[in-house]
């Protein structure tokens, strides 16, 4: 392993060892809690543009395989770990995490204070950092993470979004079995709109007895509408993703367009903030964000409690209120974590309900969709 040097716009300057991929990145650090998953978390599209500090100690011990990938490649800058385990032992891993992240292009960097690490982003909130192989330079790093553009002036969504939209037929996995279970019969036919969608989020739609089309963040709002009004589709849903959605000005002005036709929609963490902002709105950004699997999230229903996965940087403001009644909460920080419009068949969750590799308690979530989808065709049939 060869050297790999850390500047954080804090001011704090680090030395590691490099295991990934080699060269010189800039992007936002935050730090995941989770116990399991690294693969999962590493193929996310969401973490496009960041640095991710795991707080598991041990990262690399199973290796990785092609069915825990949550989308078609990394797209991370790269992961700081404490100790990288580069001899890996499970029966269903194909290769190691190592050399996963040189073929993306993602950087390793182990023998680090993660602690540390997590503890500054905790106190002095979520910031740029650069990492290099090459340049051990302290003011030369500083220099180069002064001039990059910050990650709220990047719109990653174009690259982490399927370039042409196709069908996914496939259900979740069956973990006891070790396979994917047998889609069931559709109820009701969707289109996905992929600003960044995970694989096991199209596995649950796919279970919860839809049919799934993903389409081009570069949608047209107006054949949806069409489609919709004769029959063709039934809902859509608005898709996880990387960034600040406050950037993405066209895509609110199309999403504002699919609310005024009243088409039953639901949107997760990235889409559940679309939502917000084309309802009047904006999201704000949190210190640190929330990232982890071990987050608990009161449904205001029922007033039970969800251990839930979440994943982002932005939340829904107070305001939203006015037009949506609270639907969860995060029991951390009291912050929104699900929404249902007033005037509207749509709904939406900051959290994931799908939760690759866990915990699984919101997965009901989706069913949830496809009754949402169901009572309206009820509603537009009895009015017609």
């Amino acid at each position: 392993m060869r050297p790999v040097w850390i500047y954080l716009e804090h001011g704090l300057f680090l030395e590691g060892r490099s295991f990934g991929a080699e060269g010189t990145q800039v992007g936002e650090i935050v730090f995941n809690t989770s116990m399991t998953g690294y693969q999962e978390i590493v193929t996310d599209p969401s973490y496009a543009g960041q640095f991710i500090t795991f707080t598991m100690p041990e990262i690399g011990n199973v290796g990785v395989n092609q069915e825990d990938m949550e989308s078609r490649r990394a797209w991370a800058k790269g992961i700081l770990v404490r100790n990288y385990q580069p001899r890996y032992s499970n029966f269903r891993a194909q290769e190691s995490l190592e050399a996963l992240l040189k073929r993306f292009g993602v950087m390793g960097i182990c023998d680090v204070d993660t602690r540390l690490l997590t503890k500054t982003i905790r106190d002095k909130g979520a910031c740029m950092m650069i990492a290099s192989t090459t340049i051990d330079d302290r003011e030369e790093l500083a220099r180069r993470l002064a001039e990059a553009p910050r990650i709220e002036e990047i719109d990653y969504i174009r690259e982490v979004s399927t370039k042409v939209p196709y069908r996914h037929t496939q259900a979740t996995y069956d973990a006891r079995a070790f396979q994917y279970k047998e889609p069931p019969p559709p109820e009701a036919r969707i289109y996905v709109l992929d600003f960044g969608v995970k694989r096991n989020i199209l596995n649950h739609l796919v279970e919860a007895g839809l049919e799934v089309e993903v389409l081009p963040y570069t949608f047209d709002p107006e054949t949806i509408i069409q489609e919709y009004r004769s029959g063709r589709v039934d809902g859509v849903f608005l898709s996880n993703g990387p960034g600040d959605p406050l950037i993405l000005t066209q895509i609110h002005g199309k999403i504002r367009r699919l609310i005024d036709a009243s088409i039953p929609m639901f949107g997760i963490c990235l889409g559940h903030q679309l939502l917000s902002i084309a309802h009047g709105h904006k999201t704000y950004k949190l210190k640190f964000g929330h990232h982890g699997g071990n987050h608990p999230v009161r449904n205001e229903a029922t007033r039970t409690i969800e251990i839930t996965a979440q994943n982002h940087n932005y939340n829904l403001p107070p305001s939203i209120e006015e037009v949506a009644t609270i639907t969860h909460r995060n029991l951390f920080d009291g912050t929104i974590e699900g929404v249902r419009y007033k005037e509207h068949p749509i709904f939406s969750v900051q959290h994931h309900p799908e939760a690759s590799p866990g915990p699984h308690e919101s997965s009901y979530i989706f069913r949830e969709f496809t009754k949402l989808i169901k009572e309206q065709r009820c509603s537009n049939s009895s009015g017609s």
